[in-house]
């Protein structure tokens, strides 16, 4: 095997196994000797990778950035909508998003900040601005607060669900969310035709392994 090639496939291995530890014990539960042991790598490949346990942590919460680029679409509103869909499914098998997840919503001794709630408002905002410029939004909306509104709900509803349901009711969540909001902010003669069901994840998860959108090492 080349060497770069060697080096890329144990990143992911090291960035999987630090996910999964993250996943199950949270940043303070979880050290580089357990990443070591599950990836089956040597302690200097990874700090060639990744000098520290908080790098490791960096990685991960960065892991996020592609996904949080919705893929081109008639319809800003609808991209929006399909950006939270996108995110919800893979949230149910990702296991390193899962781990980024709960580095941004877990207080420990790492330290986020606020950039992966940044990354995302900035996404929906951008969306909802295209939407509004279209004319898909009613006059009134305010593109800001819904992209704050949405982020920090969605950031709620994916802890419920997962405490509820190991977040299998995640998209149910999420398509119910939609239809609440949507009514107060959407163009009447758009409403009826934006989809907000389930089968649209799907069908968004055969467009995204199409467009090579889902990251190599996901799952």
């Amino acid at each position: 095997m080349p060497r770069q090639e060697r080096a890329v496939r144990t990143r992911a291995l090291l960035l999987r196994s630090a996910a999964e530890c993250i996943k199950e014990h949270g940043y303070d539960g979880s050290s580089t000797t357990e990443v070591l042991r599950r990836a089956g790598v040597t302690r200097g490949a990874l700090y060639f990778h990744f000098p520290s346990k908080e790098a490791l942590a960096d990685a991960i919460v960065e892991y996020q950035m592609p996904l949080l680029r919705p893929l081109s679409a008639d319809c800003p509103l609808q991209a929006a909508i399909d950006l939270t869909l996108s995110y919800a499914r893979l949230l149910q098998t990702d296991v390193i998003l899962q781990a980024a997840v709960r580095l941004a919503t877990e207080e420990t001794s790492y330290h986020p900040g606020t950039r992966p709630y940044v990354w995302s408002q900035e996404t929906v905002g951008d969306l909802l601005r295209q939407a509004r410029n279209r004319g898909e939004l009613l006059p009134h909306t305010d593109t800001d607060e819904i992209a704050v509104l949405v982020v920090g709900s969605f950031t709620g509803i994916q802890l419920l669900s997962q405490l509820s349901t190991g977040r299998a009711d995640l998209l149910y969540r999420v398509c119910v969310l939609w239809r609440a909001v949507l009514p107060g902010i959407a163009a009447p003669g758009l409403l009826l035709r934006l989809r907000t069901d389930e089968q649209r994840a799907e069908e968004l998860e055969q467009a995204d392994q199409a467009h090579g959108r889902v990251p190599y090492d996901a799952g």
